[in-house]
């Protein structure tokens, strides 16, 4: 009787251990689907998000505008081969003439 009261015994902790393991096992394999669930998430809402898209566009337009008027302007010039602005002109060339 004690034999068969021992080998119970060791058949329930082996059960009992397996059991725990079994359980961890899920236990880890919940968390790690709730943590990828999670970042898929996170990254959706990252790549749907457009607040700064208008800075963007917005500063390429005037980039765009700035280039254009300075090439009409040196276009201009070059026309006329003449100051378009002597106000700028004197005030560049005094500028760049400072002798501190």
């Amino acid at each position: 009787m004690r034999l068969i009261n021992f080998i119970v015994g060791i058949i329930m902790m082996l059960v009992s251990g397996v059991v725990r393991t079994v359980n961890a096992v899920r236990t880890a394999v919940r968390r790690f689907s709730d943590r990828v669930v999670s970042l898929g998430v996170r990254t959706q809402a990252a790549l749907c998000n457009t607040i700064a898209e208008n800075y963007i566009d917005s500063g390429l337009k005037i980039l765009i505008a700035v280039v254009i008027g300075a090439l009409l302007l040196a276009g201009i010039y070059k026309l006329f081969n003449t100051t378009i602005m002597p106000t700028v002109t004197s005030k560049v060339t005094e500028l760049f003439n400072y002798n501190g």
